[in-house]
């Protein structure tokens, strides 16, 4: 049954260090959530505040309803699964994943069976003999996991679960992840620095900073309307102006005149900021239209060409190009260009 967790006001300080202020967030049952922020944000902070090893400093944790504020880990029916795994180097991988059964005085043949059983399900059942050390980083992983879902949990929490994998391994279990979630039914809360992962695990990306949840919203949602100056360059892939409200229209970067959305239109002389994707931009002559700029890198990724921008008194910017749009540009560094965008693909973001 899938359980939905919910934070109401949940604050945690140290001492005088204020790690995560007054967050309140629902996250749905059945749902994969990803807590997604840079170091010291206050995600993992949260994340053990879900489970209960870390206590919470002011407001409440619901699971299913029922206030587990107070409640041990043990009574919360979640499972942990650690970024290290802390995996028993001295116990095989059946044992490993039976140490929880053992210490609730379940019998050895039963919980081995169910052991197995889960190393089945994670597909580690041809390694069920050997020890943590002659195990690869990935099947490591595969056995922590099979260890923290044997409990039967009905929100499973995830602490970088894939932060010391390479990078082929790590998609791989990505994709691994994704599906037995959606196999189990079951809440999972992933908390990682990494926004690929998020966006391609994620129902629901909470994006925190500074202690405090600044955007919650599926990826898409994240991606195409970053909430705030902060999400859009964490998220990344996206250009930042400001721009001067005139009222009935934007001018952004000193240059550019777009419609000004209707909520700004009670607001003349505020000065806002706009986000662009950068694979919206265009680079284009030197004598069009747009914001002037110099080409100062060049990036060939395969699937896309990052083209670096330097623009007149504002920060530089990236624009993505596909390989015909820049082989058809003949750009180069040096050379000086114009970039442009459709209004429409223009966002007006917080601060």
């Amino acid at each position: 049954m899938s359980t939905d967790v919910e934070l109401v006001a949940v604050t945690k300080r140290y001492g005088a260090t204020l790690a995560v202020d007054s967050v309140s967030l629902r996250i749905p049952g059945g749902a994969y959530c990803c807590l997604l922020g840079p170091s010291g944000c206050g995600k993992t902070s949260t994340l053990r505040m879900i489970a209960g090893h870390e206590e919470v400093s002011d407001g409440d944790v619901l699971l299913g309803g029922a206030n587990v504020t107070t409640l041990p880990p043990a009574r919360r029916r979640t499972a942990m699964m650690f970024q290290s795994y802390a995996l028993f180097p001295h116990l095989d991988c059946v044992d490993n994943v039976a140490f929880s059964l053992k210490m609730r005085g379940i019998a050895k043949s039963e919980r081995r069976a169910r052991a197995r059983e889960m190393l089945t399900r994670v597909q580690m059942d041809g390694f069920a003999a050997r020890l943590p050390a002659q195990l690869s980083g990935g099947q490591q992983q595969r056995v922590a996991l099979a260890r923290a879902l044997i409990t039967d949990p009905t929100v499973l929490l995830l602490d970088e679960p894939l932060s010391a994998l390479d990078p082929f391994l790590r998609t791989r279990m990505r994709d691994e992840l994704k599906r037995l979630q959606k196999r189990l039914g079951i809440t999972f809360i992933h908390v990682t620095h990494s926004q690929e992962e998020a966006m391609a695990l994620a129902d629901l990306v909470v994006v925190m900073d500074h202690g405090r949840i600044v955007q919650a919203a599926g990826p898409r949602e994240v991606f195409n309307r970053p909430a705030t100056r902060f999400v859009a360059r964490f998220i990344g892939g996206h250009c930042v102006l400001p721009a001067k409200n005139g009222g009935r229209d934007l001018l952004v970067a000193g240059a550019v005149r777009a419609a000004a959305p209707a909520g700004l239109r009670d607001r003349a002389d505020d000065v806002v900021h706009v986000a662009i994707r950068a694979d919206r931009l265009r680079l284009g002559a030197a004598d069009g239209q747009g914001l002037a700029g110099v080409v100062a890198g060049i990036e060939y990724l395969g699937t896309a060409v990052h083209v670096g921008v330097e623009l007149d008194a504002l920060d530089p910017i990236t624009v993505v190009m596909t390989e015909q749009q820049f082989d058809a540009a003949e750009l180069a560094v040096g050379r000086a260009v114009r970039v442009a965008w459709d209004p429409a693909d223009m966002h007006v973001v917080g601060d």
